[in-house]
């Protein structure tokens, strides 16, 4: 599979100097597309991941039959942007605070999950969870119902899904978020 944005084959594995995050954040289109453009992310892909079921494919993960999430991935250099910076545009672009939805879409699939690749990904993540919450309660939200998992398997979903908002500009996004900006003074 040849990545649509990037011009080079989509890979799932990260090349010494580089690191990887995977996110769940409701419809990977939407989410593919905001981490596509940041500088310093040179792949993205998306699939399924947060279940142990085989091979999924697309019509299996939206029965809810199968428990995955969609999921996007994203590999990056971590000297231009940080996994911190990451964190905040997942954070800044759904609502954390829905369970098993985002917005009109509802399922399992649609969930918020951080799945972390490493202890240090992990702390980040629970520390930058902690911090977001606090700002969403100041504003009027809810406790967030986003996961904080290891990454065990990623599947890739089908070719017509990868970049798909550059294939389709006029395609369905539904991202949207709180409007509650996660402050982010140490973006190391």
């Amino acid at each position: 599979m040849q990545h649509h944005v990037f011009n080079t084959p989509i890979t799932t594995k990260a090349k010494p100097g580089l690191d990887i995050a995977t996110f769940a954040m409701g419809c990977f289109w939407g989410a593919e597309k905001l981490f596509w453009q940041q500088p310093g992310v040179v792949m993205t892909s998306v699939g399924y991941a947060g279940s142990d079921y085989k091979n999924p494919t697309y019509e299996q993960v939206c029965s809810g039959f199968t428990g995955h999430a969609e999921a996007l991935q994203v590999i990056y250099d971590p000297q231009k942007i940080s996994y911190k910076d990451l964190l905040k545009l997942f954070w800044e672009n759904h609502d954390p605070t829905q369970g098993m939805r985002q917005g009109n879409d509802i399922g399992t699939q649609y969930r918020s999950v951080i799945f972390t690749h490493s202890q240090e990904q992990s702390e980040t993540a629970l520390v930058s969870k902690s911090e977001y919450q606090k700002l969403l309660s100041d504003n009027g939200y809810s406790s967030i119902t986003t996961e904080i998992v290891p990454m065990t398997e990623y599947y890739l979903a089908e070719e017509y899904h990868q970049q798909y908002l550059s294939k389709n500009p006029g395609g369905y996004c539904g991202h949207g978020g709180t409007g509650v900006c996660f402050i982010n003074d140490q973006s190391s």
